[in-house]
Protein backbone atom coordinates (compact mmCIF):
# COMPACT_ATOMS: atom_id res chain seq x y z
CA UNK A 1 0.00 0.00 0.00
CA UNK A 2 1.50 3.35 -1.07
CA UNK A 3 0.85 6.39 1.11
CA UNK A 4 1.95 9.99 1.31
CA UNK A 5 3.44 11.18 4.59
CA UNK A 6 5.49 13.86 6.32
CA UNK A 7 8.93 13.27 7.80
CA UNK A 8 8.67 14.03 11.53
CA UNK A 9 12.15 13.05 12.75
CA UNK A 10 15.44 11.92 11.24
CA UNK A 11 17.75 9.68 13.28
CA UNK A 12 20.95 7.75 12.52
CA UNK A 13 19.04 4.57 11.65
CA UNK A 14 16.24 6.05 9.52
CA UNK A 15 13.34 8.49 9.39
CA UNK A 16 10.01 8.58 11.18
CA UNK A 17 7.11 9.46 8.91
CA UNK A 18 3.59 10.59 9.87
CA UNK A 19 1.19 8.67 7.61
CA UNK A 20 -2.00 9.82 9.30
CA UNK A 21 -2.41 7.16 11.98
CA UNK A 22 -1.68 7.39 15.71
CA UNK A 23 1.83 5.91 15.44
CA UNK A 24 4.52 7.28 13.09
CA UNK A 25 6.10 4.71 10.79
CA UNK A 26 9.83 4.09 10.45
CA UNK A 27 11.68 4.04 7.15
CA UNK A 28 14.89 2.18 8.03
CA UNK A 29 18.06 3.57 6.44
CA UNK A 30 18.24 0.45 4.24
CA UNK A 31 14.77 1.25 2.85
CA UNK A 32 15.40 4.91 1.98
CA UNK A 33 16.96 4.32 -1.44
CA UNK A 34 18.24 1.69 -3.83
CA UNK A 35 21.62 3.42 -3.55
CA UNK A 36 23.93 3.39 -0.53
CA UNK A 37 22.97 6.00 2.09
CA UNK A 38 25.57 7.09 4.67
CA UNK A 39 23.08 9.06 6.76
CA UNK A 40 19.32 9.59 6.34
CA UNK A 41 19.82 13.37 6.07
CA UNK A 42 21.31 12.74 2.60
CA UNK A 43 17.83 11.71 1.46
CA UNK A 44 15.22 13.36 3.71
CA UNK A 45 14.75 16.27 6.10
CA UNK A 46 12.14 17.04 8.74
CA UNK A 47 9.02 18.39 7.04
CA UNK A 48 9.60 16.68 3.68
CA UNK A 49 6.55 15.17 1.98
CA UNK A 50 7.42 11.62 0.92
CA UNK A 51 5.73 8.66 -0.70
CA UNK A 52 6.12 5.45 1.29
CA UNK A 53 5.05 1.83 1.04
CA UNK A 54 3.85 -0.09 4.10
CA UNK A 55 6.04 -3.17 4.60
CA UNK A 56 4.75 -4.44 7.93
CA UNK A 57 2.41 -3.51 10.78
CA UNK A 58 3.22 -4.95 14.21
CA UNK A 59 0.20 -4.19 16.38
CA UNK A 60 1.63 -5.90 19.45
CA UNK A 61 4.80 -3.75 19.45
CA UNK A 62 2.97 -0.73 17.94
CA UNK A 63 5.39 -0.40 15.02
CA UNK A 64 4.90 0.36 11.34
CA UNK A 65 7.72 -0.50 8.91
CA UNK A 66 7.84 1.66 5.78
CA UNK A 67 9.97 1.86 2.63
CA UNK A 68 10.78 4.68 0.22
CA UNK A 69 12.75 2.60 -2.29
CA UNK A 70 11.96 3.26 -5.93
CA UNK A 71 13.03 1.48 -9.10
CA UNK A 72 16.72 1.90 -9.84
CA UNK A 73 17.50 5.16 -11.60
CA UNK A 74 14.34 7.03 -10.55
CA UNK A 75 15.61 8.34 -7.21
CA UNK A 76 17.27 11.72 -6.90
CA UNK A 77 19.06 12.36 -3.56
CA UNK A 78 18.72 15.68 -1.76
CA UNK A 79 21.23 18.31 -2.87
Amino acid sequence: MALRGTVRNVVDFGAFVDIGVKQDGLVHISQLSEDYVRHPTEVVAVGDQVEVTVLEVDRERKRIALAMKKEAGTFAPRP
